[in-house]
């Protein structure tokens, strides 16, 4: 019991720290790709770490399993190399009695998992979805940021305002830029510029937003050429775009484990096999890491890692393939993404038996020797 528990300890703190480390990493990427929407305008800064928070329920449920993988590794290997599982396998300890050890903490790690790739994770994704939604909502005129130059239409369209009033409802010295849109086999047709001393918006009975600006000029032109037209005008209109934020998230991914349970289609079969996989494959690099953290102390620890890292990946890698198979109905319902698990479970089994199946070959090899001399 002190040797499990000195075990799980020294498991789920390794986990803990490199999955800490796995979880900055990949939010960072997330934010910082967040946060470049935002500075064009396309995301209200105001639910950024609303979506962070709504995103992190899935980057766990994938960092969680390679955590413990990496997990076993490293503290395995630090036992392997500090001769305590040397000490321990005098003293009766083999490699399967270890991986029943790793079980438990496994276990623990699996039910979390579980918890997050099957309730957690959804809710956080159809939350996300909804935030997403009414940002799409959002207009260019909802977005400004005042002292900003801000990018729109896919950088065809920058605008800015020096001063806006706190509800948003006033802007005061306004510079819009846009690209005229050429037709097909037709010549650029240059550039519009507005500015205005200021503006507001103003809301049609169809919907439709529009920056009225007052007071400023219109320059329409090509840059390079000196016959550019301007106009001076008082009151001017300009219709607000829609800003469309991308969340990369598909639909199935936001729909309750409950109602993919209960349907017949397709995608959503292969949805639940997904959520269903992930608690699986804890178990499965369990058994694939406890053999792999075996390291001879004259090598260090870290020799078997890269390729115990490149296996992991292929695991993955398959997983995503069998999935990306299942949802156009190239591989039967029934077997899914099961055959995967059970092709790296047999490996599992083969590493972590290997000793004893090298030993009885050759026992057997000796046998068959001694009946030839016979």
């Amino acid at each position: 019991m002190i040797i499990s528990r000195y075990l799980s300890r020294e498991l789920l703190l390794t986990q803990c720290a490199v999955s800490a480390v796995l979880l900055v990493i990949i939010m960072s990427g997330r934010f910082i790709k967040y946060l470049a929407q935002a500075a064009q305008g396309l995301l209200d800064p105001g639910v950024l770490f609303s979506l962070m928070l709504y995103r992190m329920p899935g980057f766990l449920q994938l960092i969680l399993p390679l955590g413990l993988f990496l997990g076993i590794l490293l503290s395995f290997g630090r036992l392997y190399l500090d001769s305590e599982i040397t000490v321990l396998r005098a003293t009766g300890m083999s490699q399967q009695r270890l991986f029943g050890y790793s079980l438990i903490p496994a276990t623990l790690v699996a039910l979390l998992v579980a918890w997050l790739s099957l309730w957690l994770s959804p809710q956080g994704i159809a939350a996300m979805e909804l935030l997403l939604n009414q940002q799409e909502a959002l207009t260019e005129f909802d977005t400004l940021v005042p002292g900003r130059f801000q990018s729109m239409r896919d950088g065809s369209r920058v605008t800015y305002v020096e001063e806006l009033s706190d509800d948003r409802s006033q802007l005061s010295r306004v510079f819009i830029t846009e690209k005229r849109a050429a037709g097909a086999g037709k010549e650029d047709r240059g550039i519009t510029v507005l500015v205005a001393n200021s503006g507001r918006q103003e809301i049609q009975p169809d919907g439709g937003r529009y920056l009225i600006l007052q007071d400023g000029y219109r320059y329409d032109g090509k840059p390079g050429q000196a016959d550019y037209r301007v106009i001076r005008y008082d009151t001017y209109g300009v219709l607000l775009p829609k800003p469309a934020a991308s969340g990369e998230i598909s639909e199935r991914e936001a729909i309750p484990t409950r109602q993919l349970i209960d349907s017949d289609v397709q995608k959503y079969k292969s949805e639940l096999q997904w959520r269903l996989s992930i608690p699986v494959l804890v178990f499965v690099v369990t058994l694939l890491a406890v053999p792999l953290s075996k390291v001879n102390p004259r090598q260090g620890r870290f020799l078997k890692l890269l390729p115990a890292v490149l296996l992991y990946m292929a695991y993955l890698a398959l997983l995503v393939a069998a999935r990306g198979a299942l949802d156009k109905g190239n591989i039967p319902t029934a077997l899914g993404l099961w055959w995967v698990h059970g092709l790296f479970l047999l490996i599992g089994l083969c590493l972590l038996y290997w000793e004893s199946i090298c030993l009885k070959w050759a026992q057997f090899r000796a046998g068959r020797r001694g009946v030839r001399h016979a």
